[in-house]
């Protein structure tokens, strides 16, 4: 199932940026992010039964979202951070699978967040 992420950009630490992965089937949903140098690491799912989860590092900040008659998943990130910056992909999977055996990312969305 194809999976295009935008929304990302430039944003000042304290800012606010809205990611969107639009898709051609719901199943679970995860976002993901790569920053630069380290591996990739999940930042948020919603499970099929719309329940959601974040890691402790997030602190809040991140809401996980979809709206079906878009056929789209939302990331909102709040309070961002300088180490939030990133590539940040969407996925078709859930957070208990290592995001090394995933192999059906796009191409992800940049995120920089700067002063």
């Amino acid at each position: 199932v194809q999976l295009v992420e935008s929304g990302g950009g430039l944003v000042r630490p304290g800012g606010s940026l809205r990611l969107s992965c639009a898709t051609s089937g719901f199943t679970p949903m995860s976002w993901a992010r790569q920053a630069p140098g380290k591996g990739l690491n999940w930042v948020a799912a919603m499970y099929i039964d719309n329940t959601t989860w974040y890691p402790d590092f997030t602190m809040g900040r991140f809401t996980i979202s979809r709206d079906s008659a878009k056929n789209t998943v939302y990331l909102q990130m709040n309070s961002l951070k300088l180490e939030d910056t990133a590539v940040y992909y969407c996925a078709h999977t859930i957070p208990e699978i290592d995001p090394r055996l995933y192999d059906d990312w796009g191409h992800g969305t940049q995120v920089i967040v700067s002063s």
